[in-house]
């Protein structure tokens, strides 16, 4: 078995530039393929408690329905993961505006964010490093970025995906990874036994921006400090569930302290024993359980049905711009943004 990052062509853009795709596998088989367009993790090959391999992630054959149709699946977020209110922020005194891509607010970046650039790519041993410079002005924001993600499969089973950003005015940063994961392989992922290390919740308006009310939760369907399956609540009549067509939610983490590096959640697959840690530094985890999946997508000899795929997406509050008593995302000159995740893969024996 070849361990490493090997590369192989994964189409081409409109303009003619060429996209890679980069495939990394580890000592025990564990097998990442990445491409330098979106930094989209095309497929994610995962052991279950038999040694059976299956590709744990939603994705697509061919480069073209990630530039058409994705949304988001797999894929780097910039430079704003999540909402931003209206698209509009008052930074330094200053009005910022940006597009609007979600009803009237702004989604993920924008239309064209960072899961729509093409990256430029460098294998560093075992990992692969990804680097773009978003330009003063792009999608409105402020400011030169330049910005580095690092791809790492380890052999303890982990996707480590680090952050890097340094600006040259302020501006706000908040990079996420996009992944659905099914850990099934297919099928609906309501089943999932799901655990959030949260005591409290973002909550939100039927336009899914914050309220600014970060919500306890005990007493809803939003407290998975005790694992429960991710269909279990999920139909109640609850607002918030509601505003969000089902789990489109921020949870905040319960932090040791402000950075470390601790688990934010643990999903498990029961029938074939997969399970998924997530570990980062970010104070808080976007948890959406597939809830505008309708069948109208299709890759990989699957068609991707409703709740077929959850995100766990780490990052900061939604809207954080314009809500002060959240943990800032401005980013200044002479700061660098740091930060890492970790996918975790192990298997639960069975019965």
């Amino acid at each position: 078995m070849q361990t490493g990052i090997t590369q192989a062509p994964f189409g081409q853009l409109p303009d003619g530039r060429a996209i890679t795709q980069f495939t990394l596998t580890n000592a025990k088989g564990m097998v990442a393929k990445i491409i330098d367009y979106g930094g989209v993790i095309t497929e994610l090959h995962a052991p279950d408690r038999d040694g059976n391999f299956a590709d744990v992630v939603l994705g697509f054959d061919t480069l073209e329905p990630y530039r058409t149709d994705s949304p988001y699946i797999g894929a780097l977020i910039g430079r704003y993961g999540n909402r931003i209110r209206h698209g509009r922020f008052t930074l330094d005194g200053h009005e910022v505006e940006l597009p609007v891509n979600n009803g009237s607010n702004h989604l993920h970046g924008g239309p064209d964010g960072f899961d729509r650039v093409k990256w430029e790519a460098t294998v560093d041993g075992d990992s692969l490093r990804l680097q773009y410079r978003s330009v003063d002005g792009e999608m409105g924001y402020p400011g030169n970025l330049d910005a580095t993600v690092t791809y790492t499969l380890n052999d303890d089973n982990e996707l480590v995906v680090s952050f890097h950003a340094v600006t040259d005015k302020a501006t706000p940063v908040n990079l996420t990874q996009h992944s659905y994961f099914n850990l099934a392989g297919d099928g609906d992922i309501l089943g999932h036994i799901l655990g959030i290390e949260a005591d409290a919740f973002v909550a939100i308006d039927a336009d899914s921006i914050p309220t600014g009310e970060l919500t306890p939760v005990t007493g809803t369907p939003f407290d998975f400090r005790m694992p429960r399956p991710i269909g279990e609540r999920i139909g109640q009549p609850d607002k918030q569930l509601r505003h969000g067509g089902g789990y489109d939610h921020n949870f905040v983490l319960n932090k040791p302290q402000e950075k470390s590096l601790s688990r934010a959640a643990r999903a498990y697959d029961p029938g074939s024993g997969r399970v998924l840690e997530l570990w980062t530094e970010e104070p808080g985890v976007q948890f959406y359980s597939g809830n505008f999946l309708d069948g109208s997508l299709a890759g990989k000899g699957r068609t991707y049905q409703y709740r077929s795929g959850f995100c766990l997406e780490p990052q900061h509050f939604p809207d954080s711009p314009n809500q002060p008593h959240f943990p800032t995302t401005i980013l200044r000159p002479g700061q660098v943004y740091q930060t890492e995740s970790r996918f975790r893969f192990m298997v639960e024996p069975g019965a």
